[in-house]
């Protein structure tokens, strides 16, 4: 099953695009205004990566109105399409094809409706910024003179017929983002800024380790007539004044006893504990074929510990509750998922809760936003009638949010002496990747786990490979290779809550892939692009790849000392965009990413400057992540709560980047929020084999670990 939106597929229904088969309303999707404006509701959220502006301007296309007469509506239920999760770089393939193809519906009727009251024969008319014209240039209408909600009352057809790429003018141009102009300067639009009348702000006093049990809160004088809320281990301070609210979380957590024990695995033993760990098996991929005896062999296991996400800025959400309703304003990826889990972990209908999009820091994965929305709803059910704002701290944001789970991948592969790859084995061990609310049938809330009802913490998983897979996330080599087996060993403990960080397992994966290519081919005596081009049948990959490196100078790269270059190929998932990456690294008193080359191929273009960005936001998140980022904890407790304990890289440090897209207007789009990060991790190891002849199998690439490996 397709994780990224709910619904039977196979319904007997006609098939409809993307998360359209399963919201297929289109007055659900859009309304036209009087005004002269259409308003578009998604199910998808802005997270920071232009995807409403990608779907303004598909609208636009397709209704054949200018892009400023587009209004994007916020996502809310219920009156928003449910398309479960914003995730997985599908927001265009499922959204904006969904959308494609409501719009083309809704044009198609309007134009019908002309032609019946008209005479003039649909085929005939053409629309013009909302205008209908006959072919003497007579206007013969508009949608805004027929701006009636009951024309679009009905379900999608799918005989409609969306544009030819020949035909599109917005789409596929680089279109300004919509969400900036407030960033840029400091417009209230995110949760955060969010005030409402008679709002109370709440702070939320966390355990100081993994299963600790609260025995006693001691009384005493509060600021500014903050109260306290508890709840079994849920501990909660609520005050009229945000700084009160503050000042008394720092005096309750003094005041509190906890009753504490260890839980958590050795740091330092981390890579034992995922060999030893209780684990459940599956086989991803496998076939069989005669091997001769190998020439080269190269067996390696690639370890990456825990990773947050390190948001800017803290999770916040806002509640009120009337008695009846449940409000929640929240920056949720999944609105439907998260009231889901919001009506388990209260007890209540799920028709009982409205939850409302606002913009927060953005996190590409999985990071508080769903738990800091179950924390404010908890406070708001304890003061009814009264907004109930909860910004979580930066302690609460490192030390709390689910991680990105530690992995180890094991890959032993034989090539014959010719280097021509003839058997591939990869195992990966790991917990579940995917940890989001809505999908079990117990919440995956924070605290409710901590509540005096409380409710087990429930094992993250991982979606199968057709849908997107997790652990087992570009496991499955690009190359050919005749024998091949990729094992997935889902690992049954949880001692830290996992799920969803940007690219999930591919990040680990491709890095050990392209090592090993690495490795194959310089016992082959090849270099490493020909190793490569020599075992891709893919063509867009051969294209993406000998792109990068002809950016990058490839063939006439310098050899210097304390520098080095690597190269990395990936189509993400298997199944969406291709990227190539180049790295230049720099190896002084650390390791240092100096520039980046990255070709991408992500079908149809929708927003060339859009995916540039979100190929280099990527590439930079990779960057920081594989040379500087480790989760640190102790027996009992995460550790690395502050950016002193969990660096991220600095302004000063960015590599320099060139994108280059090779748009296919004729192909799907293809989603390209996290097709980057595994090229640009295992590029960067690859260069720094290159200027240190040091193979790197123990993230992250920092000069401990490359001692250690030396």
């Amino acid at each position: 099953m397709n994780l990224a939106f709910k619904g039977p597929m196979d319904d007997g229904k006609p098939k409809l695009p993307g998360s359209l088969h399963v919201n297929r309303r289109l007055d659900t999707w859009l309304a036209f205004h009087a005004e002269g404006l259409v308003t578009i509701r998604p199910g998808k959220v802005e997270l920071g990566q232009g995807i409403l502006t990608a779907l303004a301007q598909i609208g636009a296309d397709e209704l054949d109105v200018a892009l400023a007469r587009i209004r994007i509506q916020p996502a809310a239920t219920p009156d928003s399409p449910d398309e479960a999760v914003t995730s997985g770089s599908l927001s265009v393939q499922e959204s904006g094809m969904a959308l494609r193809h409501a719009c083309a519906d809704a044009r198609r009727i309007f134009l019908s409706v002309v032609a019946q009251r008209t005479g003039v024969p649909a085929e005939e008319i053409a629309v013009r910024d909302g205008d209908f014209l006959a072919p003497d240039g007579r206007v013969l209408g508009s949608y805004w003179a027929m701006a009636d909600d009951a024309l679009l009352a009905e379900e999608a057809s799918p005989e409609a017929k969306p544009k030819p790429p020949t035909e599109r003018r917005i789409a596929g141009g680089s279109a300004p983002r919509l969400d900036l102009p407030d960033k840029v300067f400091g417009a209230p639009r995110y949760i955060h800024d969010l005030r409402l009348p008679g709002m109370l702000h709440a702070r939320i006093v966390r355990p100081p380790s993994r299963g600790a049990v609260l025995r006693e809160v001691r009384e005493g004088a509060l600021p500014g007539g903050t109260t306290v809320l508890r709840d079994g281990s849920f501990l909660a301070v609520v005050a009229a004044q945000e700084h009160h609210a503050e000042a008394a979380a720092e005096r309750v957590a003094r005041r509190a006893t906890w009753e504490e024990r260890d839980t958590l695995p050795d740091e330092g033993a981390l890579e034992a504990w995922l060999r030893s760990a209780p684990r459940e098996s599956s086989v991803v991929t496998e076939r069989q074929a005669e091997a001769p005896a190998p020439a080269h062999r190269v067996s390696a296991a690639f370890f990456r510990p825990f990773l947050a996400h390190g948001s800017i800025g803290p999770s916040c959400a806002v509640a009120r509750w009337d008695g009846a309703t449940m409000e929640v304003w929240s920056h949720s990826q999944g609105i439907y998922n998260l009231r889901t889990d919001l009506a388990k972990a209260l007890r209540l209908p799920p028709d009982s809760i409205l939850v409302r999009h606002v913009e927060g820091a953005g996190c590409y994965g999985h990071n508080g936003a769903d738990d800091v929305a179950l924390d404010a709803a908890l406070v708001a059910r304890a003061h009814p009638g009264q907004p109930v704002r909860v910004l979580w701290s930066r302690a609460d944001e490192l030390g709390w949010s689910p991680f990105s789970p530690a992995m180890l991948v094991e890959v032993e592969v034989e090539a014959d002496a010719q280097g021509t790859l003839t058997a591939w084995k990869q195992e990966v061990v790991s917990n579940g990747h995917s940890g989001r609310p809505g999908r079990g049938k117990e919440p995956t809330l924070l605290s409710a786990s901590m509540i005096a009802d409380r409710f087990p913490v429930p094992l993250s998983i991982n979606p199968p490979l057709a849908g997107g897979g997790g652990a087992q996330r570009n496991a499955v080599p690009p190359y050919r290779v005749p024998a091949l087996h990729v094992g997935l060993h889902r690992v049954m403990d949880m001692p830290i809550r996992s799920s969803a960080l940007r690219g999930l397992g591919a990040l680990v994966n491709v890095w050990a892939i392209e090592s090993v290519m690495d490795e194959l081919a310089a016992l082959a005596g090849e270099d490493p692009l020909a190793h490569r081009l020599r075992h891709l049948d893919d063509a867009r990959s051969r294209d993406v790849l000998d792109r990068a490196a002809r950016m990058a100078g490839w063939a006439s790269r310098p050899k210097q000392e304390g520098s080095g270059y690597g190269l990395a190929v990936s189509r993400y998932k298997g199944t969406g965009a291709w990227c190539a990456a180049v790295a230049e690294i720099e190896a002084a008193e650390r390791i240092f990413c100096r520039q980046l080359w990255l070709a991408c191929d992500v079908g149809e273009a929708i927003n060339p400057d859009g995916i540039a960005n979100q190929m280099e936001g990527g590439a930079i998140q990779a960057t920081s992540m594989c040379l500087l980022e480790s989760v640190r904890h102790d027996t009992r407790a995460v550790t690395s709560d502050a950016w002193e304990r969990y660096p991220i890289l600095r302004f000063s440090e960015v590599p320099q980047v060139q994108v280059e897209i090779i748009d296919r207007p004729e192909a799907p789009p293809l989603g390209a929020g996290e097709a980057s990060l595994g090229p640009t991790i295992a590029a960067i190891a690859n260069a720094i084999a290159d200027a240190l002849g040091v193979r790197l199998r123990h993230w992250p690439f920092t000069p401990d670990n490359i001692a250690k490996a030396a």
